[in-house]
């Protein structure tokens, strides 16, 4: 470690001292001013590594694993040198060149995963932009006038607004119990029907009211969805494509924006139904969704964080090419959420008289002070708000939700004003 930057070893400061409770009093996680976090193994002398994970196998009741965990460990510390290492297999040697130079050489269970990922984002985007077409008929159909009356106006944004005021009050903070409870899995899985029942209950609404509330239980899934799905992306994919697959996210929602407007533009000459078909069409890349996420590994971190390592080993084994990086990621990943934990102190981990004990009290309530307390959280929770925000000051959800009741005020036909707004899909996919 540099001795001149003190702010970026944590590591060290952790596990050099006597106990863990000694070690955390050197932490200020306030001069961590570069956000990061050492490798939390890179200062253990080889001997330490080993005694560490000999310990650790015993007991997570892993023994049959040690010769493997040990070699992974290794590699974990030191991950260039991983030629050098004793009892590595040219098989396994060229799995971790394959990391570097073909980085997509990867197992089907996480190609699987990223595209159950790919179309839970695309749900996202068609929800958005069911409402597009839509627009032009169904405030006729419940008898509203938006041109002549305000309320009626002020009732049309409010059922557009109903997914985001939903998400935003509702399903995003939702969000983090489900997760603690159901996994990443489940909670996706809960979403995806919200995103079903929804879209085919507002198909079949007689009044605002009802489609209101359809809406707010369409933004409920989306809230909840959006929060995961990512979360799910990161944990599961090694470090050499792990932000690439996590920014696809908004990929994905542009293509599920631009099938949206595909819909609209297809259902629009159905008569009467055409609004109804609309918003119900949304429901076509949910069902992949919910059947997919059950075929999907649990994110092995989930695993960890519940104390479940033989199931993070066998999740991380279908997503890994061969056991010795399932064996590294599963130690590594350990040793940094027992770091981070212990740092941080949201409830799983606690430390008295230098013995670690497990709990989850105050989990929710920490992490959410922490957003406001720790000063590089706070920073980073002020420049991500700035940043939402001004993406829809930009004026982008105004073209998602409006544009063909712009084009149509503009004295295009309806046909002309659903395929510009086709063309906007397109180019914002593109």
């Amino acid at each position: 470690m540099d001795e001149r930057k003190p702010s970026l070893g944590l590591s060290r400061h952790v596990y050099s001292g006597r106990s863990a409770e000694e070690a955390l009093k050197g932490v200020d996680l306030n001069r961590n001013i570069e956000a990061l976090v050492e490798n939390p193994l890179s200062h253990l002398t080889p001997e330490q590594l080993q005694r560490d994970v000999r310990a650790f196998a015993q007991a997570k009741d892993l023994t049959q694993y040690s010769d493997l965990l040990e070699r992974g460990a290794h590699i974990a510390k030191d991950p260039q040198f991983y030629e050098a290492i004793e009892g590595v297999t040219e098989l396994e040697k060229q799995a971790l060149r394959d990391e570097r130079t073909r980085s997509f050489r990867q197992p089907r269970a996480l190609y699987l995963t990223i595209v159950i990922c790919s179309i839970g984002a695309a749900v996202q985007g068609w929800d958005q932009t069911g409402s597009n077409g839509a627009n032009l008929n169904w405030p006729a159909a419940f008898g509203l006038d938006t041109d002549r009356k305000s309320n009626d106006f002020w009732i049309l944004g409010l059922v557009n607004a109903a997914p985001y005021i939903a998400a935003s009050l509702i399903g995003c903070w939702l969000s983090h119990p489900l997760n603690y409870y159901l996994g990443r899995r489940g909670v996706i899985f809960i979403a995806a029907w919200f995103c079903f029942f929804s879209v085919l209950g507002s198909a079949f609404t007689q009044t605002w009211v009802e489609l209101f509330i359809c809406r707010l239980l369409l933004g409920i899934g989306m809230g909840t969805k959006a929060s995961t799905i990512p979360v799910l992306a990161a944990e599961s994919s090694p470090a050499s494509i792990r932000g690439s697959l996590v920014m696809g996210w908004q990929l994905w929602v542009s293509f599920g924006i631009f099938l949206g407007f595909t819909a609209n533009l297809v259902l629009y000459q159905l008569g009467d139904i055409a609004w109804r078909l609309q918003f119900g069409s949304a429901f076509i890349p949910a069902v992949p969704l919910i059947i997919g996420i059950y075929f999907c590994p649990e994110s092995p971190r989930w695993y960890i964080k519940k104390h479940r390592y033989h199931d993070a080993f066998k999740s991380l084994q279908r997503l890994r090419n061969t056991p010795l990086q399932a064996a590294r990621d599963l130690y590594y990943i350990h040793a940094q959420v027992r770091l981070e934990e212990l740092m941080l102190g949201d409830g799983d981990i606690t430390v008295s008289e230098g013995k670690e004990q497990y709990t989850s009290n105050g989990r929710y309530a920490n992490r959410f002070i922490q957003l406001f307390t720790i000063a590089r959280i706070r920073r980073a929770t002020l420049a991500a708000s700035v940043v939402m925000i001004a993406q829809q000051m930009c004026g982008i959800n105004i073209m998602a939700f409006y544009s063909s009741t712009l084009f149509t005020e503009a004295k295009a036909s309806e046909r002309s004003a659903l395929l510009v707004s086709w063309g906007f899909g397109l180019i914002n996919f593109a």
